[in-house]
């Protein structure tokens, strides 16, 4: 079992952007058979090939996790963006206040629509301050008012007190509303990669519960079934690069408190095992379709679909898990980034 280094830690789990996208045609995972190339560079995008190859095999474990914790956060955006600003808030009842990171890009004005975010890590890693300089783009561009989440991890903390911190900031967003210049129907949500799990497990509890009403869900590559890599094998080209089985079977292990692939898992704590999924928010769900998630990702657009939630889906051919963060500058990353932002325009009714 290999462990990550620390550079690649940072990198593998910074959890790209929120304001993520897409690009080409959709397509589920190829299935395992002699087609499979035996050569896993054999599909990636040119542009994204180098860092393919400097990036060593990895696993996450409960060994690395205080090296990966330990990692510090990127430094916020230059001025003019807005500065983010960390406040402690109300946390679920007889749990800690939840810190949350508060990037204001309304102006002033009132009535402006908000993000609420998750990051990335596997469910056992990442921080809230990862990857400001995305939230601060979506602040800016959209005059909106961004919070992300700094709720517990796993396996510290199992389901649902993820969940709880997440609720408890949703339920924060919507009684400061008018102090904090946000309209409470133009409420959107999302993450990237375990963030985007956690999303979407907040989207069915918002709408199990029925006290707050949600806009939009922005699942960017999303961490959404505990049976991929356990009782559900992906092809060796699948999920080789960045975030493999072993690392998926340790996050969800950690965050389930059971062996991934049980028979009954927490309800609400595995979205693609939840099995009524109408009357969620409108989704937009993006994945490359070498990415580890791909074919759950899929599987679960095409059930919010059946179901009669609005949802727009796109896998990116040569794209493995978080390469948009990975090489920002390529015409795939840009391409995917711009594309997802202006789903969440959409989503706000902004364009």
């Amino acid at each position: 079992m290999n462990e990550i280094n620390r550079r690649n830690l940072g990198l593998g789990l910074l959890g790209s952007v929120a304001a993520s996208g897409l690009l080409a045609a959709s397509s589920k995972a190829a299935p395992a058979a002699a087609t499979t190339p035996a050569d896993p560079f054999a599909l990636v995008d040119p542009e994204l090939l180098a860092t393919a190859k400097a990036l060593p095999p990895t696993t996450i474990s409960k060994a690395v996790l205080p090296m990966m914790r330990a990692r510090p956060g990127m430094p916020p955006k230059p001025a003019p963006a807005p500065q983010p600003v960390m406040k402690n808030i109300p946390g679920p009842k007889g749990a800690p206040d939840v810190l949350v990171m508060v990037i204001d890009g309304t102006g002033g004005q009132k009535g402006c629509p908000a993000y609420l975010h998750m990051h990335g890590g596997g469910f056992v890693g990442g921080r809230v301050d990862g990857n400001p300089a995305s939230l601060q783009d979506i602040a800016a561009t959209c005059g909106a008012l961004v919070v992300s989440v700094d709720y517990r991890l796993a396996p510290e903390t199992a389901f649902p007190g993820a969940l709880e911190d997440n609720y408890a900031a949703l339920k924060w967003m919507n009684l400061n509303a008018a102090s904090l210049g946000i309209d409470p129907k133009r409420i959107a949500i999302g993450g990237e990669s375990a963030g985007g799990g956690h999303a979407a497990m907040l989207a069915i509890a918002a709408r199990d519960r029925g006290e707050y009403a949600l806009a939009f869900q922005l699942l960017i590559y999303p961490m959404l079934d505990d049976r991929t890599g356990s009782t559900k094998p992906a092809p060796d080209h699948i999920g080789h690069f960045l975030w493999n089985s072993d690392s998926n079977r340790f996050g969800w292990e950690s965050l389930l408190g059971m062996a991934p692939g049980s028979a009954n898992p927490p309800a609400g704590s595995v979205p693609a095992r939840v099995k009524d999924l109408f009357g969620l928010p409108p989704a937009f769900i993006s994945v490359g379709a070498l990415d580890l998630f791909v074919d759950e990702d899929v599987d679960y657009a095409r059930r919010l679909i059946a179901a009669g939630v609005p949802t727009e889906l796109l896998v990116v051919p040569g794209a493995y898990h978080g390469f948009n963060g990975l090489v920002p500058k390529a015409a795939v990353s840009v391409r995917f980034n711009a594309q997802a932002l202006n789903a969440l325009k959409r989503g706000w009714g902004l364009s």
